[in-house]
């Protein structure tokens, strides 16, 4: 039957849900998400809820965000990485000792050179690159399980890391650096609406060109009362989302030190929010990158090829040895990024940096959707997944829980989340 509006093929009469065309996935992880806020906002009197727990719950996820959704790609390959931890303890120390040792030390590039940081975070991204290839190449070529591979990683760049900087803590670390960590780096309230909007209106642009899209190869359509909801659920996201996070407020105590930047003479009076750290723009970023190279690449199409049947992936003709070489070595370089956020946000390289990440990243890859059988994932769901691990841990320590028994309740949420995507595929016929 013909739409009289935009001669569209209307999908067959469904129900209200059903026509809305939501992911069940993406809308039970959402929901999981909601119902972990609501119960640690009840049972920290609202303080969780607030946009300061917000913002800091948001620059806490950036960096197992970051590496999770290159995870997604080693684990839709039917591989498993339990390096990324220690890799991204390795890139780190060298960015640090690049910044300042190295360069000034060795080649006499002064402290305050503004080429420093890039050149730290070039050598930072180049050794996760190579050092991932290297895992691909023993795991593609010479056909050494990635477990063993990589759990001999764990040990050999955790130390690797250890043996660079001597066991000592390295920083302080270039201001400039120190941009990617957060709180050090935002884009205040004009720019983060600006970006907001942006977002807003591409977001309802990708929506029109996907509708155009469909009705220009004959495809059924969602009614357009269903497209204007899913519009409104995307823009209202979006725009809440930085909402949020320009209702935090910089403290006085924090614009006495130089008023001038938060554009005011004094600090008396004077009111200044965050809005959206660097950092976010980097998970951003890397989040559209790896979802245009799953969904719009032939480089995707093989990763996922390659994980619903190797065999036949090998028989069509796919370089899948190749094909592991280069997504270990992208999810060294999403180490590399992560590395950066996270000694950004403290300030300095620690020996401890990155620990238990490797669990954390396969946990929110995980919990996200990506199937431990091969061929399914989502980088946006890996995302999520991150962000629902996180909540976990920051409410848990808010309620005074001790670490110990916050990691029984993390491992215990990742098995529930297997068994609950076991029995999702089971109930749906899904492989």
């Amino acid at each position: 039957m013909s739409d009289e509006t935009d001669g569209a093929v209307q999908a067959p009469k469904r129900s209200t849900f059903k026509s809305l065309e939501i992911d069940t996935r993406l809308l039970g992880m959402v929901g999981a998400f909601v119902l972990v806020c609501v119960v640690f906002n009840l049972m920290t009197d609202g303080r969780f809820l607030t946009p300061r727990n917000i913002f800091n719950l948001t620059i806490q996820t950036v960096s197992v965000a970051i590496m999770a959704t290159g995870m997604v790609f080693v684990i839709v390959t039917r591989h498993i990485d339990l390096s990324v931890g220690a890799l991204l303890a390795t890139t780190t120390a060298v960015m640090a000792m690049t910044q300042t040792q190295w360069l000034p030390q060795m080649m006499g590039v002064e402290l305050g050179s503004p080429l420093i940081p890039w050149i730290s975070i070039i050598a930072g991204l180049l050794v996760g690159a190579l050092i991932g290839a290297f895992q691909g190449y023993l795991v593609g070529y010479q056909a050494i399980p990635a477990f063993i591979v990589t759990l001999g990683g764990l040990l050999i760049w955790r130390n690797v890391a250890w043996h660079l900087t001597d066991g000592q803590t390295i920083g302080p670390l270039n201001e400039t650096y120190l941009l990617f960590g957060g709180i050090n780096g935002t884009l205040g309230v004009f720019w983060s609406w600006a970006v907001g909007i942006a977002a807003a209106v591409a977001a309802l642009f990708a929506l029109f060109q996907g509708r155009r899209t469909k009705i220009g190869h004959g495809f059924a359509v969602k009614p357009m009362w269903a497209e204007a909801v899913v519009a409104v659920i995307v823009v209202g996201a979006i725009l809440g989302f930085v909402a949020v996070l320009n209702a935090y407020e910089v403290p006085e105590r924090v614009i006495a030190r130089d008023p001038a930047i938060y554009g005011c003479v004094e600090a008396e009076g004077c009111v200044a929010a965050y809005g959206i750290p660097y950092s976010v723009l980097l998970l951003i970023a890397v989040a559209i990158v790896m979802t245009v190279v799953a969904q719009r690449t032939r480089l995707g199409r093989y990763i996922f090829a390659t994980g619903g049947n190797p065999d036949a992936a090998e028989l069509s003709g796919i370089n899948t040895k190749l094909l592991t070489v280069k997504i270990f070595a992208i999810l060294g370089v999403l180490c590399a990024l992560g590395g950066i956020v996270a000694s950004a946000r403290l300030g300095y390289h620690t020996n401890d940096i990155g620990i238990l990440d490797e669990l954390r990243v396969i946990a929110a890859a995980v919990i996200g959707g990506t199937a431990l059988s091969g061929g399914i994932g989502t980088i946006y769901g890996a995302i999520i997944g991150a962000l629902i691990m996180q909540s976990l841990q920051s409410g848990m320590a808010m309620v005074g829980v001790d670490a110990p028994y916050q990691n029984i309740v993390v491992g215990l949420v990742l098995v529930l989340a297997v068994w609950i995507d076991i029995q999702y595929r089971k109930y749906t016929g899904a492989k």
